[in-house]
């Protein structure tokens, strides 16, 4: 069955990635050498799907801006969840915009084009979810099939057990509207696993296996994660310069001094200076900056970012518009990370730097610290663990 209209999720903030997303939502953070968002929507636009609907909500202003009317020629239309209140709230909100079946999806998870492709060959007019091998089953929502037939959905359960989750991929015909009409809702939100349940009372529900790449950016560290595994597998926007594995713009500036350990990507307008050692796994975003004899080593570093001369920067994701200056040292993790109020131990993480954070020469920044958006750092400073929004930490 032909399926024209992809509807994407994108209004959460994604709370478990602050400070990141204390400026902007999850859907536009930087995996590899683009937005989550941007590689979301060329898998749509790959499987042939014809018009776009954007569920936004938190910083929605900065998604609307960047995609504005169209992507790749494919129009775009974009409707608001005020209050985020759940997945299947979230696709309420198209009822109305949208005519005829439609795909589903997460706008901050990076899939491979075939699960779509799956998702589409095993339409029929049912309701149908992907479904894949995945080895924490507990961390997700866990399903059992029969056949091509979903029987059983569990929502995060106590052991992994099971083998196989739900992807987070659907394919609806409109009568899903009325579905979530008639979904009870928990706690004051309406989630689609949830709708699901009550299309599995009304009838079949139909499992699309399939396999690929499917990475969740869920905390910091994934977002690193994710960059390594999309530029081992090349999904990076930019033509390849001199050997595999490295991405140069060609605006951008690379001494000859400087040395590109493959993979790295090296965005427009950038500068690498003399003795700077870039790699393996290392993005520098758009008009950032590189000084000499700096040393970055799996690291993300957005737009406009300054990282100064001899500085080390490893396991390192820094926001948009960061400064670090001269001689600091970010050495890299595991380290145990403190997100809200969990611990989360033995994680591969240096530092989070937010949009706009300063950070002075000579800092030594301890395995696994969060630095908030536009804090200060002062020279000479040792910092660790939660560093706040907006503060200014000296010497």
């Amino acid at each position: 069955m032909n399926v024209a209209t992809g509807v994407v999720l994108a209004a959460g903030e994604g709370t478990r990635l602050r400070p990141l997303t204390h400026n902007r939502p999850k859907t536009m953070l930087p995996a590899a050498d683009r937005p989550i968002l941007e590689h979301v929507l060329d898998v749509l636009v790959e499987a042939g799907i014809e018009r776009l609907c954007l569920v936004v909500g938190y910083q929605r202003e900065r998604v609307q801006e960047h995609f504005g009317h169209a992507y790749r020629d494919v129009p775009i239309s974009y409707v608001h969840q005020e209050k985020q209140l759940g997945s299947g709230h979230a696709l309420q909100q198209a009822d109305g915009d949208i005519e005829g079946p439609v795909l589903v999806l997460n706008g901050d998870r990076v899939i491979d084009e075939r699960i779509v492709d799956d998702t589409l060959d095993t339409f029929d007019g049912r309701p149908t979810v992907a479904v894949l091998d995945h080895p924490t089953p507990s961390e997700y929502g866990a399903v059992e099939v029969d056949g091509d037939r979903l029987v059983e959905l569990v929502e995060k359960p106590d052991s992994d057990e099971y083998g196989l989750i739900n992807a987070g991929v659907y394919a609806f015909d409109t009568d899903v509207f009325d579905a979530i009409e008639r979904t009870p809702r928990r706690e004051g939100e309406l989630q689609l696993p949830d709708v699901i349940g009550t299309l599995m009372d009304d009838g079949e529900v139909r499992a699309a296996r399939t396999d690929g790449l499917w990475v969740d950016a869920t905390y910091p560290w994934d977002l690193l994660y994710l960059t390594r595994k999309l530029l081992a597998e090349g999904r990076v926007d930019l033509p390849e310069r001199g050997e595999s594995g490295v991405w140069v713009a060609d605006s951008a500036r690379v001494h000859e001094d400087a040395t590109l350990q493959a993979p790295v990507v090296v965005g427009p307008d950038a500068e690498i200076a003399a003795g700077a050692v870039l790699g393996p796994n290392v993005v520098v975003g758009r008009n950032a900056t590189v000084g000499s004899n700096a040393t970055v080593e799996d690291a993300l570093l957005d737009a406009d970012t300054r990282v100064g001369a001899g500085s080390t920067l490893i396991d390192c994701v820094a926001g948009q518009s960061v400064t670090v200056g001269a001689g600091t040292v970010v050495p890299g993790g595991p380290a145990d990370v403190r997100v809200g109020t969990s611990v989360f131990e033995t994680q591969r993480l240096g530092a989070v730097l937010a949009d706009r954070a300063s950070v002075g020469g000579g800092v030594t920044v301890a395995p696994g610290t969060l630095v908030g958006a536009d804090a200060t750092v002062g020279d000479g400073a040792t910092i660790a663990g939660w560093i706040e929004n907006d503060v200014e930490v000296v010497r």
